[in-house]
């Protein structure tokens, strides 16, 4: 039988989903779920927008006013939802090809606005449904079909990004700290602004296997025994760093948001 939490927010029909057996999409997009009920919001004044790629086919189980857009585009119509309607909690679900490669220009202008959207990035540092090439997080050398021999690029680190950006919050979590990651999606939510919160998900069918990383289990020990809280990062050497990656919030502040400012211009010349 299924649980409360989808019955009352996923669209059964629809299920069961098209993920591969370990993909971490699914506990990201449960997340979200949980964020929203523990929030108590009304699913019919939620929009969740999505682009194109795995992450993207969420937006099709997820039983809420869903838009499945074009590909890097998701902000870009999720922009147009929340100043047409800012009475909408906008969601924007994005992979990290779809968010940092062909919609890195509208992620940082919409950043840079700091127009109340949160936007959930399933980074699983792979284009997972087009065949497996590299991504912008890719880590430097390891491989995809389009970098047989492990990529030379830099990979972004996407909520520092956001930070240089102008968001006023951004955060990361992994799919295996489950609750850390349900806290920072409901912080975002709550931010009146621009939210972003890069979600580290596992790819086992294509990144795991080009790069030997082992079974979809094996993958989530590792997100267990090398991401590190932000604070306590503060107190390790560089040393003790190496190799390992930072989880927790990277900003969280308070600035005029978006959609208020041009409001306040219309109301100079509405009587």
């Amino acid at each position: 039988m299924a649980s409360t939490l989808v019955e009352n927010y996923l669209r059964m029909e629809n299920l069961p989903h098209i993920w591969c057996p370990g993909c971490g999409h699914g506990i990201l997009m449960r997340a979200i779920i949980q964020a929203i009920d523990n929030l108590k919001l009304d699913k019919n004044k939620v929009c969740i927008v999505s682009g194109i790629g795995c992450s993207s086919r969420a937006v099709g189980y997820m039983d809420f006013n869903t838009l499945h857009t074009t590909h890097g585009r998701a902000l870009a119509f999720a922009t147009g939802v929340k100043l047409a309607n800012p009475e909408l909690e906008v969601i924007v679900i994005s992979g990290d090809g779809d968010a940092a490669a062909i919609g890195g220009n509208h992620l940082i202008h919409a950043a840079r606005r700091n127009i109340d959207i949160t936007t959930v990035i399933f980074n699983n540092n792979i284009y997972g449904m087009t065949g497996g090439q590299y991504s912008p997080t890719t880590p430097r050398g390891d491989k995809g079909t389009t970098a047989p021999y492990g990529t030379v690029d830099k990979p972004f680190d996407i909520p520092q990004l956001a930070v240089g950006a102008g968001a006023t919050y951004a955060a990361r979590g992994t799919v295996y700290h489950t609750k850390q990651l349900i806290s920072l999606i409901e912080k975002g939510i709550r931010n009146k602004g621009f939210s972003l919160i890069e979600g580290v998900s596992i790819c086992p069918t294509y990144y795991g296997r080009k790069n030997k990383k082992g079974s979809a289990v094996n993958m989530m020990k590792w997100q267990r025994d090398n991401a590190v809280s932000i604070d306590a990062a503060k107190n390790l050497s560089p040393e003790k760093l190496e190799g390992k990656f930072l989880i927790g919030e990277f900003k969280n502040t308070t600035e005029p948001e978006y959609t208020e400012e041009y409001q306040k211009i219309i109301d100079r010349f509405v009587k």
